[in-house]
């Protein structure tokens, strides 16, 4: 017995070491990323400042001070400068400046997003955003750690196994429903894309409400009065350069200015993972766009659908697609490709990874496309516009068939055409038909239901305003015209075979449409009739929403862009 005596108290005395230091390590990790003067929401989505010389630790958390902190714990080489996002359904956006190259033998291959209590989970790489040059990935977050409360930024490493502890001071990560995400500048003022502040569809809070803040730090940061604030869309003037001491010969690297929202009434800096682009001198607009008619349209995995929809349009008149990609899995790039190496196309796709944006990359394409594009066509892919008058009159397909419903007149009055649309149903197809969407569905619902439009792009509103797929005008310059079914008609092929529908039904774009899934407004027109809120198929949905027999675009489809093979008919977009 006495020789276990001091054995015991060398236990005891290495527990109490031990628990010494963890609490300790804790109490410093805990100040580190929870300043006095910092009150952070149940949420965790933003910091509150009290003093007049605070600043958002959110918005303030520049990529090379969390590489530096995290740099600090190891040297061995491998985390990459990185801040990431928390999308719905647990899944985690990483955002890698242009500044900071990858480069390997892997290219942007063999990442892993590493979390507290050391969880990974594999990086795959989503893409480049076109406006900051950043390149994304996105993670899943561990189970474990979604029960850690706040959720802290994970480290972008090919080595995990060699990063023990070294997101321990990693800042807070922000949440999707609250941040500003995107940024556009004008020759004449800057365009910030920002959720969570206008979240009800037609109630939207006053510009006086807010201010854009520029700058990474409360050492340089400019604000700016906010002229709009509509939706996710908010435009504020340009800040002054010489006050964010920015200089002409300063690096591209230390020009990143970060921009977000300040909510006045609440003190309130919005977090952000966006960035400022002076606009560029000298350069006026376009006075003679190369494209009279563009389309564009927001896509995720619409790859065996995208041949039909572009040879269809490019016959009758779209010079352009501007395709706003969702962050798609599937051949899309392909398909582009392919196109754009078989025929005259021009084709661009953007890609826009922000989740349920519709609105706000329509937002968008308005003032993007300006300089390159007169009229620009908002519809989807599964939708396709024709005239009754050109199955009797036309023996062949033209780029002015679309162009004359435009009513383009000398004095320029018109600044938006609407067509109604037709909603087609499954037509007994059990899957998606080989010879595409016209040629497979022809039977269709009996009332006209919502309509799209081409907008003039010099008419629309400085708020930049759209509600299914047409756009607020400008006052008092530009009318709205709304052309009858005799004139014109969209069919939207809306309710296809089972299987496509029900990938359909999974995701939703529009940031003001609930997903089928959230059980709400159930009478809404956006629901399907005979559908609840989960993808379960319907006794009979072959046969639903069949009360007219139309084959007038099948017909007219077969006519122009069908030949006759061995293997029997063939339609022009079938490989």
């Amino acid at each position: 017995m006495p020789r276990k005596a001091p054995t015991s108290i060398f236990l005891i005395f290495l527990c109490l070491l031990l628990l010494a230091f963890y609490s300790l390590l804790l109490s410093r990790s805990a100040i580190s990323v929870s300043p006095t003067h910092l009150r952070f929401r149940p949420r965790n989505l933003t910091a509150r400042y009290d003093a007049p010389d605070s600043f958002n630790h959110v918005i303030r958390e520049d990529i090379n001070e969390l590489t530096h902190r995290t740099r600090l714990v190891t040297s061995i080489p491998g985390p990459v400068e990185s801040v990431s996002v928390l999308l719905p359904n647990w899944e985690v956006l990483v955002l890698v400046s242009q500044d900071t190259p990858l480069t390997s033998n892997l290219g942007v291959g063999g990442f892993y997003c590493f979390f507290p209590r050391n969880e990974t989970s594999p990086a795959n790489f989503s893409g480049v955003l076109p406006f900051t040059g950043a390149t994304t990935f996105k993670c899943t977050l561990p189970n474990r750690n979604r029960r850690l409360q706040p959720f802290h930024q994970p480290v972008l490493t090919r080595f995990p196994e060699r990063e023990t502890n070294v997101i321990s001071a990693a800042p807070v990560m922000p949440r999707w429903d609250f941040l500003a995400y995107e940024c556009f500048s004008t020759e004449t003022d800057v365009v910030l894309f920002v959720k969570g502040v206008n979240n009800r569809q037609g109630i939207n809070k006053s510009p006086e409400e807010f201010r854009c803040v520029f700058g990474n730090d409360i050492k340089n940061a400019v604000k700016t009065p906010v002229t709009s604030s509509k939706q996710e869309v908010f435009r504020c003037l340009h800040p002054n350069l010489m006050e964010l001491s920015i200089s002409p010969s300063t690096t591209a690297a230390a020009k990143r200015i970060k921009v977000s929202i300040e909510i006045n009434r609440e003190k309130l800096v919005v977090p952000s993972v966006a960035y400022y682009t002076p606009p560029r001198r000298h350069m006026p607009s376009n006075p003679n766009p190369t494209s009279l008619l563009c389309a564009t349209t927001m896509v995720y995995n619409v790859a065996k659908f995208l041949r039909e929809w572009v040879m269809y349009y490019s016959k009758i008149g779209v010079d352009k697609f501007i395709l706003y990609d969702n962050g798609s899995d599937d051949d899309l790039e392909r398909v582009i490709k392919e196109l754009d190496e078989e025929g005259d196309y021009n084709i661009e796709r953007i890609f826009w990874v922000w989740p349920k944006t519709q609105e706000a990359g329509f937002s968008h394409s308005a003032v993007y496309a300006k300089d390159s594009c007169t009229w620009m066509m908002y519809v989807d892919v599964d939708e396709f516009i024709f005239s009754p008058s050109w199955l009797k009159n036309s023996s062949q397909p033209s780029k002015t068939m679309l162009k004359s419903l435009l009513s383009i007149s000398s004095n320029g009055s018109i600044g938006q055409v609407s067509i109604k649309c037709n909603d087609f149903g499954p037509s007994d197809q059990k899957k998606h038909p080989a010879m595409g969407v016209i040629q497979g569905y022809n039977c269709r619902r009996q009332a006209e239901q919502r309509h799209k439009s081409i907008l003039l792009l010099e008419a629309v509103d400085h708020s930049l305003l759209n509600v299914i797929h047409h756009f607020d005008l400008s006052n008092n310059h530009y009318n709205w015209k709304e052309l009858p079914l005799e004139a014109a008609v969209i069919n939207h092929y809306k309710y296809q075979a089972w299987p496509e529908f029900m990938t359909k039904f999974r995701r939703r774009v529009s940031a003001f449409v609930a997903d089928w899934r959230t059980r709400v407004n159930p009478m809404s027109k956006d629901r399907t009739p005979g559908l609840g809120f989960q993808p379960i198929k319907p006794e009979g949905w072959e046969n639903m929403f069949c009360d007219v027999k139309d084959d007038r675009l099948k017909l007219w489809t077969k006519k122009w862009f069908g030949s006759q093979t061995p293997q029997g008919l063939k339609m022009a977009w079938q490989l």
